[in-house]
């Protein structure tokens, strides 16, 4: 099989699809791995490296797309690359499709099988793709809350610690998930008073304990919440429904409740975002203010740290790629029923239900989508 990776085009995204090591183990597999020429500089993989692993080097993206059966990216492919997609081609990348209807019209209309790494889904429930990923936002998430509560700029004005004398912080974060937890845990360890929200209580059961006397945990309700957000400094929105729209559970009446110069670390947007106010920011112009209060909604923000975020992104998606390369897709997707879950769409139909339901378009089974392959 012919696997392909490009250099992202999305603003300040340095991270790379697959790395030299990936590409040694796919040609040691007897696979032809081609490489747009510096996709991996911004995480210091040279194209040296990846030639010293035995993958081919292409000058244009574009004949990257045209000549690979699977394209292994890191994130979504963008207006300028719409046109590269094509049928009887696998794309494997971060999608968050809810979001993105035009993108999803391209998908369907190019017949593309298009896995998403955020929805490879275990038995247990759990996301392995997307872990990683969540471990370093849900960090990055209150670093970033402490640094813009800070002046110079819009920020209040205030130590995230406190000190003698003076309260600490109080950061709020809504969903006890993967994100939320790594969150919680700098917020903690910065000297931070913490509030979580869930809505499952085995969630909740799991935060409690690790941080005993130092998080509270609360059942989410619209008037808990916005009970907890007026005397908030900072609110970590980290919310995920699988394939779907992230739910709205911020309003811009909770958020103008909020002190002027307060944080909001909205860590959804890629799903749409959990708070009304909250819109698409980059890492070239980060932040806005709304209601007095400092937004920051940056859809990408592992792709700050790059070499970190790289080497865990790889880790976990090699042994997937590895799988489709030797199998071919389809059989890949016959034999893993995690790996199949993370199929958006597929031959011009949405494959996933919670997607479906999102952007009100019709869903089609995997199983009916490819009939030939998928019969017992």
């Amino acid at each position: 099989m012919i696997v392909g990776t490009v250099r992202e085009i999305k603003c300040e995204e340095y991270r790379v699809g697959l790395t030299p090591e990936g590409a040694h183990a796919l040609v040691e597999h007897g696979h032809q791995v081609l490489v747009e020429r510096g996709a991996g500089a911004g995480a210091g993989c040279p194209d040296s490296a990846y030639e010293a692993a035995g993958a081919v080097v292409v000058e244009q993206a574009r004949d990257v797309w045209a000549r690979a059966d699977l394209l292994v990216k890191v994130k979504e492919p963008l207006e300028a690359e719409f046109s590269l997609v094509r049928d009887q081609q696998t794309l494997f990348t971060y999608l968050h499709l809810a979001a993105l209807p035009d993108l999803t019209k391209v998908l369907l209309d190019s017949k593309v099988t298009a896995i998403a790494y955020e929805t490879v889904q275990l038995p247990d429930g759990s996301l392995p793709l997307l872990v990683p990923m969540s471990q370093i936002a849900g960090r990055m998430a209150t670093e970033i809350g402490a640094q813009y509560l800070r002046k110079p700029g819009p920020g209040k004005g205030k130590l995230i610690s406190g000190l003698p004398g003076a309260p600490p912080a109080h950061v709020v974060g809504l969903g006890a998930g993967t994100v939320a937890e790594n969150a919680f845990q700098v917020a903690v360890g910065l000297g931070a008073r913490v509030t979580v929200f869930d809505t499952r209580l085995d969630r909740l059961r799991h935060i409690d304990p690790r941080w005993p006397g130092r998080a509270t945990t609360l059942l989410a309700s619209p008037l808990a919440i916005a009970g907890a957000l007026a005397r908030a400094d900072i609110l970590v929105c980290a919310v995920l429904v699988p394939g779907a729209s992230a739910p709205r559970l911020v309003t811009r009446e909770m958020v103008r409740s909020m002190a002027p110069g307060s944080v909001i670390v909205d860590v959804s947007i890629d799903q749409g975002g959990t708070c009304e106010t909250s819109r698409p920011t980059t890492h070239a112009d980060p932040v806005y203010v709304d209601q007095g209060v400092v937004h920051y909604c940056v859809a990408n923000m592992p792709g700050a740290v790059p070499v970190t975020s790289t080497a865990a992104l790889t880790a976990a998606t090699l042994p997937y790629v590895l799988e489709i390369a030797r199998l071919g897709p389809r059989q890949a997707l016959l034999s893993d029923e995690s790996l199949a879950k993370g199929v958006l769409v597929s031959e011009g139909h949405v494959v996933h239900a919670a997607l479906a339901e999102s952007l009100g378009l019709p869903h089609v089974p995997l199983a009916e989508a490819m009939p030939n392959q998928f019969t017992s």
